[in-house]
């Protein structure tokens, strides 16, 4: 699973943000090739830098509602509407989305977060987040090693 959005704010907090993300460890779970037996791998999440201050978050979908929330995934878009152009609502979170190729956010529970640094010591809120859409990864199967066939989401 990836998260695509444009983290904002001071570039020291930002640095932080995206360095406790990088540190982030999760599950990745793997199903053997009977279907029977399920293990997990130690995956960090990955930050992916793309074009015009935009990041790739990539992480395991079991741990998407967390993940998303931490980042504020649940702001509507109708919050980044800049003006009016002619009486028409411009919408460039939509324009992005449909140049980067993501599709829109899905509904997902807020009540888990990760304590990722987006607030200074006094708690004020020192980095903002925009979010843009998702991208899902389609399963890989192991061609070799201790877990051969094994089927694992493909990160």
């Amino acid at each position: 699973m990836h998260a695509v959005f444009i983290p904002y704010g001071h570039k020291r907090w930002v640095d932080l943000l995206l360095r406790d993300m990088e540190a982030q460890k999760f599950d990745l779970p793997m199903l053997s090739p009977d279907g029977k037996q399920t293990k997990l791998a130690r995956v960090e999440g990955q930050i992916r830098v793309l074009p015009f201050g935009v990041y790739e978050y990539v992480f395991p979908k079991e741990v998407m509602d967390a993940v998303l929330t931490t980042l504020d995934f649940q702001v509507k878009e109708e919050h980044y509407i800049l003006k009016q152009i002619k009486g028409i609502p411009f919408k460039p979170i939509k324009i992005l989305r449909k140049l980067l190729n993501l599709k829109e956010i899905p509904e997902f529970k807020t009540d888990k977060m990760y304590p990722w640094l987006k607030k200074d010591y006094s708690g004020n809120q020192v980095v903002a987040i925009i979010p843009l859409g998702i991208r899902e990864d389609a399963d890989y199967i192991e061609t070799k090693g201790d877990f051969k066939d094994w089927k694992h989401e493909g990160l």
